[in-house]
């Protein structure tokens, strides 16, 4: 039989559901006599990993090395003078408008359609528009064309990368097992360091081989060659990877969740949420085998047996060819129902986050990823700034050297912050959870940024770098990583992608204020003022430019107030969202009169 529900609050039922499972989910993932840390993987999950982090390094590698092609574009379309800044804003700020774009639009057709009947379309937007960016024509076009040229073709290889963050995001946690999800997720994002870090490799590489023709013989136009080289490497994983995202079978959490949201009887109700709660504890292990499901565990009960069995037959009807031949109506019903869920899942998204209890929720992801992004962008987007700083922003020397010496600073950048701050991430977020991480990264990130402020012309270089450091992990160990892992965790699967995309939406909004805006207000009040407005920023919702300068005097009350957004939010470690949703429609029920 299949165990029912008991009543209790939706909180209380997705903890106590996933303490019942635990004895099964620790004899799974017992080795030798102990249980396995979170961080260690299996197979299928480093599998996982493989295919669904490569959207982040990309996304990482593309976003960020766009400031040294910046750099190579002054010397062969402007002589080695600076960029317009208008134009250059643009650049900068064009895959993060796409991104917007994207991000919502391939999360609401990935909870409307199936994750399988999208994935890997991002990545072909990606591989398209790399491309086209790598052929602007700068021998035929005047400079300021070159850059709009090259802007546009950004803006559309953002949507692709803005879509893989809902997509990712929701193909992962659909397919981990609840003790690990948080686990997963930051392992994938966790290839944004990466990403940076070997962006800045291969330009140092492809850099060292051009040295002799631009250094020696003094044919610095060259320099248009190494630009479309290092944007062009991000083809490799692209490519490699298109395949394995094009073929991935739809996820059993998410059938299920689907027969949840359509389930017309108290049988097919608890078929369900059984194979919910299934999956919950082993994830998906087989999921890139030819073979079922089912032989990821041994059903212990008929009820599980049942369990698979329907689960089985609901993933054969979604993954099967629309061409195949078929022995009777059933599929084609299938599909008619398919087409009106997807025409209705709008309408239930209005329905659902129309309740406070819930509006809260996505008011909170959506908020705390945009005044993130503000301030990380604004850094990470203006790197020249910083390298000044410590010494390797590139003005002496031949135009070589000084892009040879803006790309080792690069390194040094992203060496120092970015990567450890991921991986203290991985290690951490299943013991310390997501709201305390990321209470103390707003709050901790915005006390490096009021320093490098304050003793911005007085800090030794030594002492700048220490800082920024400090400032780079405390992103990374924080916000960057809870602010991406909150809204694959939080909402119930059939909301999931739409609610991730929407949240990082709103975090791009902030990256484009601060790469449209940070090169402007530098010039006009000087670095220092902005970096006090964007650790403000982290906490106060403002458009207004004029404001941002005005807001230094209530910074440490803004910390507080930023912190207060991350309040707004659960902790999900531990919480199935798909047993809280199925606790409330309980309840809901229950309320009916008669």
């Amino acid at each position: 039989m299949v165990e029912q529900i008991p009543p209790a609050h939706g909180e209380s039922l997705a903890r106590v559901d996933s303490a019942q499972y635990n004895p099964d989910l620790a004899e799974f993932e017992r080795s030798g006599g102990k249980e396995k840390p979170a961080f260690m993987l299996t197979s299928s999950e480093f599998k996982l990993l493989g295919i669904a982090g490569v959207g982040f390094f990309l996304d990482a590698y593309d976003l960020f090395v766009i400031n040294p092609v910046a750099t190579m574009l002054q010397y062969r379309l402007y002589g080695g003078h600076s960029l317009p800044a208008n134009l250059e804003g643009f650049v900068k700020a064009g895959a993060n408008i796409g991104s917007v774009i994207g991000q919502f639009l391939f999360g609401y057709l990935a909870d409307a359609l199936g994750r399988k009947a999208i994935y890997g379309k991002e990545l072909m937007l990606i591989i398209f528009a790399t491309i086209l960016t790598m052929t602007t024509p700068t021998g035929s076009l005047s400079p300021n064309q070159c850059l709009i040229y090259l802007g546009i073709f950004r803006i559309i290889l953002g949507i692709g990368v803005g879509g893989d963050y809902p997509m990712s995001a929701s193909v992962t946690s659909d397919r981990s097992n609840l003790r690990k999800r948080g686990t997963m997720l930051a392992y994938i994002f966790s290839n944004q360091g990466w990403g940076s870090l070997l962006g800045s490799v291969v330009t140092i590489i492809v850099l060292a081989c051009y040295k002799h023709v631009m250094d020696v013989e003094g044919k610095t136009s060259k320099v248009d060659g190494v630009w479309r080289i290092v944007i062009g490497v991000s083809l490799i994983p692209a490519f490699g990877t298109l395949y394995q995202r094009l073929t991935l079978p739809e996820s059993n959490r998410f059938i299920a969740s689907q027969k949840l949201k359509n389930a017309t009887s108290a049988a097919e109700e608890g078929y369900a949420l059984a194979a919910i709660k299934k999956a919950q504890v082993v994830g998906q292990e087989t999921t890139w085998s030819k073979t079922s499901s089912s032989t990821a565990t041994s059903p212990s009960t008929s009820g599980e047996s049942n369990v698979e069995k329907e689960t089985e037959k609901d993933s054969k009807h979604l993954t099967d060819s629309p061409t195949s031949t078929v022995a009777n109506d059933e599929p084609s019903q299938d599909n008619e129902k398919e087409k009106e869920n997807g025409r209705s899942h709008f309408r239930d998204f209005v329905i659902y986050f129309s309740e406070w209890r819930h509006a809260k929720i996505l008011i909170g992801t959506c908020v705390c990823w945009f005044l993130l992004d503000v301030a990380f962008y604004g850094i990470n987007l203006n790197q020249n700034v910083v390298l000044q700083q410590i010494g390797y922003d590139g003005k002496t020397g031949t135009a070589w050297h000084r892009m040879f010496k803006i790309s080792t600073g690069n390194i040094i950048i992203t060496a120092l912050g970015f990567v450890p701050g991921y991986w203290v991430s991985v290690l951490t977020i299943e013991i310390m959870g997501r709201k305390w991480i990321q209470i103390q990264g707003f709050l901790l990130a915005a006390l490096f940024l009021a320093v490098l402020a304050g003793k911005f012309t007085t800090l030794s270089t030594a002492g700048f770098i220490v800082c920024f450091a400090f400032l780079q992990f405390f992103f990374n160990w924080g916000a960057n990583t809870t602010s991406y892992c909150y809204p694959a965790e939080v909402f119930p699967t059939r909301y999931r992608a739409t609610a991730h995309g929407l949240s990082a939406a709103f975090g791009k909004l902030g990256a484009i204020v601060s790469a449209l805006a940070f090169n402007t207000l530098t010039k006009k009040i000087g670095t220092p003022a902005v970096l006090w407005s964007e650790s403000c920023f982290f906490l106060v919702f403002h458009f207004m430019i004029n404001i941002i300068t005005l807001l230094t005097p209530v910074f440490f009350g803004c910390c507080i107030a930023g912190a207060g957004f991350t309040l707004l939010l659960p902790e999900v470690k531990g919480r199935d969202p798909d047993l809280v949703l199925a606790e409330e429609m309980r309840e809901a029920r229950e309320q009916l009169p008669g």
